[in-house]
């Protein structure tokens, strides 16, 4: 999955700020400032740099804990000698800048300076760096009918009711002059039993210059089944279905209402001759032969060159139909009530035995493709098909509707079709998934979760304003957080209060006094004053092994920031870029035992992440994902993590939880769209959401 920017003249794309002004620039990824709010080039530090918007890691040195740390363990390389003499001389100059700064404080108190420059100017805000953009774009369908929608509505749409006890027409046998008869009289349908009858068309006509000839034919043997059965009306699509659009559009709407108000189902197959196996299957991948099927009271059965009507049971038909799918089953021994299901758990296993069904202009065996996202206008639309027809038949199955549109795609209804039905939150529920492929367009949409995890796990933490025309979700009440690529941040931090170590701390802050003490006294007191002299400089030698020590101890508290990598770096490494020095074996970094596609839980008495996770992560990068694994690493939880994307995700949004733990979307930014892409999605603590900001709408595209 390789993805570019959409190009203009010249290879340049634009984008516009908060003010409207609008910023030209490259290909090249970026990201918005979380400080200033301005579009930027993303510099991603690498373990292995590659081109000019990749560094190696880096870290701000000027820390004393990590300055004392790489004088203790120094890099083995050439002029090494020169390098540990200059990083000394640095050390001593930050102790002399503490005791210059206590001169200050004793004879100007109200000066604000601190006593170690950049190290105590840091401080936990308890907040992690916000997502300072917002959409701010026009809506294609809104939540609110409030909100502008950009949706082209067809002619009498919203005179359309949402559900009907009876059917707009019924074919009905007039008794007097012996002839079959449209009527749309209400008075009549409402006392007349009706059979509804299912079928796949390509059991009924072929296209071409006999269609006309096939359907009448066809129409024929129902008239006479139904006759069999001592029915003198029915319903078939054939001949029910308007001419007009807005008739079109209120029989689409209205034809679950048909199958459950009718008095029986009849089943009309192909020709036996041909194979009752291929009859049955041609059916049962009929796009909207389940809805009519499980929406009916009874259900019998016919096959074109048999005169026997069969009745049937659900669980007969689901052998009979379905043997090939064990969600089909679950559906089925749902609703003949020998397996109940949450309502929730039955619309997702509908949904996703409608969707990988065909349409009825699909011939048996042959899959229909997967739903993508349909542009408007990108295709002709025939008065035969709508493009969103999967939508329209798992419509019937839930309370609230929408209205037929033939210029939306299935994404876009479905979207609708969520909002309308706010309940379910089908479509919030999905943006928290991570499928197994994450496609370049609506990347929110998901059939899979590669944690195993079902749609009726997932808690959202969110709620879906609208849908974009281009297939993006807008979505409101996220938590948002920036994710830091260009180095390690200097990190505030807490350890635990230890009387030693805050004596060992101090020691190295009397170096230099002592030494202008010795040499002040040394003209009256020259023993005194050498004596002094070499304490002091002693004190200088070892302040790093003493400041090390005094650093020491687990992390209580740390400033939030989320910082990534890419490629593998180990616990130790992180540790040492974030924290600098630590005397013994204190660990200030944990990895994650569920967190991402790479966690391997510890199998022992205490939960906990096991190391062989960056061994696996660093087989990953080397082999087909290389390239592609990046190291994200969160201070407020104290946890890392490994994942595989596409791009480097620059945008950390909380957006539900699962199984005990908070569903993170980790996107990249698409600046000249105003739009969020979905990289990958990480379970960490649902206590970090805390520490982050709520910010506007947000666009997933």
């Amino acid at each position: 999955m390789h993805w570019r920017l959409p190009v203009t003249r010249g290879e340049t794309i634009t984008c516009y700020d908060d003010l409207g002004k609008p910023k030209t620039h490259g290909l090249e990824q970026r990201y918005v400032s979380p400080t200033t709010g301005i579009c930027r080039k993303l510099i991603v530090q690498a373990v292995t740099p590659i081109g000019k918007r990749e560094v190696a890691i880096r870290d701000h040195t000027s820390q004393a804990s990590k300055i004392a740390l790489r004088l203790i363990n120094p890099p083995i390389r050439r002029w090494i000698i020169f390098e540990c003499i200059a990083l000394w001389v640095w050390f001593t100059l930050k102790l002399l800048w503490s005791f210059i700064w206590l001169l200050i404080q004793l004879f100007y108190p109200n000066n604000l300076g601190d006593d170690t420059g950049e190290d105590t100017d840091l401080y936990n805000t308890g907040y992690y760096k916000p997502y300072s953009r917002q959409f701010s774009g026009q809506l294609w369908a809104a939540r609110s009918p409030k909100e502008h929608s950009s949706r082209a509505i067809d002619e009498g749409e919203m005179d359309i009711r949402t559900h009907t006890l009876y059917p707009r027409l019924l074919i009905i046998r007039d008794p007097i002059r012996n002839e079959w008869v449209p009527c749309a009289d209400r008075d009549i349908i409402i006392h007349t039993k009706f059979i509804a009858i299912s079928f796949y068309s390509g059991d009924a006509y072929t296209k071409g210059s006999d269609q006309k000839k096939q359907k009448a034919q066809f129409i024929e043997e129902v008239r006479a089944a139904v006759l069999g059965q001592k029915y003198n009306a029915y319903w078939l699509d054939l001949e029910c279905v308007g001419e007009t659009l807005s008739e079109k559009n209120r029989d689409l709407y209205c034809m679950a209402d048909v199958y459950r108000g009718a008095e029986m189902t009849l089943i009309m197959l192909g020709k036996y001759a041909t194979g009752e196996n291929k009859c049955w299957r041609g059916w049962g991948e009929r796009m909207w032969t389940m809805p009519e099927a499980l929406l009916s009271r009874h259900l019998c059965y016919k096959f074109r060159d048999r005169e026997a009507v069969t009745p049937l049971s659900l669980l007969q038909l689901a052998n009979l139909a379905y043997t090939s799918y064990d969600v089909e089953q679950a559906i089925i021994n749902a609703y003949s009530g020998k397996d109940p299901l949450e309502r929730l758990e039955r619309l997702t296993l509908l949904k996703s035995a409608i969707w990988r069904r065909g349409a009825a202009n699909l011939s048996p065996g042959i899959s229909s493709p997967p739903p993508r996202l349909d542009r408007m206008g990108e295709t002709p639309v025939t008065d035969e098909a709508y493009k969103a027809q999967r939508v329209y038949a798992l419509m019937g199955f839930f309370e609230h509707r929408i209205h037929p549109n033939r210029l939306e795609g299935n994404l876009h209804a479905l979207v609708r079709l969520s909002m309308a039905n706010d309940n379910d939150r089908i479509v919030e529920r999905m943006v928290s998934m991570l499928p197994s492929t994450i496609t370049n367009e609506a990347c929110w949409y998901s059939d899979n979760d590669i944690y195993d995890a079902k749609l009726w796990d997932i808690l959202p933490e969110i709620q879906v304003a609208g849908i974009t025309e281009n297939g993006a979700l807008v979505v409101d009440g996220c938590r948002a957080a920036a994710i830091r690529w260009k180095d390690f941040p200097e990190v505030a931090f807490v350890t635990p209060g230890s009387l030693r170590r805050a004596i060992i701390g101090f020691i190295p802050y009397l170096s230099w006094p002592t030494i202008f003490i010795g040499s002040g006294i040394y003209t009256t007191h020259h023993v005194e004053g050498i004596a002094l002299i070499v304490i002091g400089v002693v004190l200088l030698i070892i302040s790093p092994q003493l400041f090390v020590f005094s650093q020491s101890g687990r992390i209580v508290e740390a400033q939030p920031w989320f910082i990534g990598v890419k490629g593998v770096i180990s616990i130790g490494e992180a540790e040492r870029h974030l924290y600098g020095a630590a005397s013994g074996h204190f660990p200030r970094m944990y990895f994650t035992p569920s967190g991402s596609q790479f966690s391997v839980p510890e199998q022992g008495t205490q939960r906990g992440g096991s190391p062989t996770q960056y061994g696996n992560a660093k087989q990953a990068d080397s082999g087909p994902d290389a390239g592609h694994i990046y190291t994200l690493i969160d201070t407020c939880s104290s946890t890392m993590y490994y994942f595989r994307a596409e791009r480097p995700p620059t945008v950390c949004i909380f957006a539900g939880r699962e199984g005990g733990l908070g569903r993170f979307v980790l996107c990249s930014e698409r600046c000249n769209i105003n739009e969020l892409h979905k990289e990958s999605v990480l379970r960490m603590p649902t206590e970090i959401s805390d520490s982050m900001e709520l910010c506007g709408w947000v666009a997933l595209g």
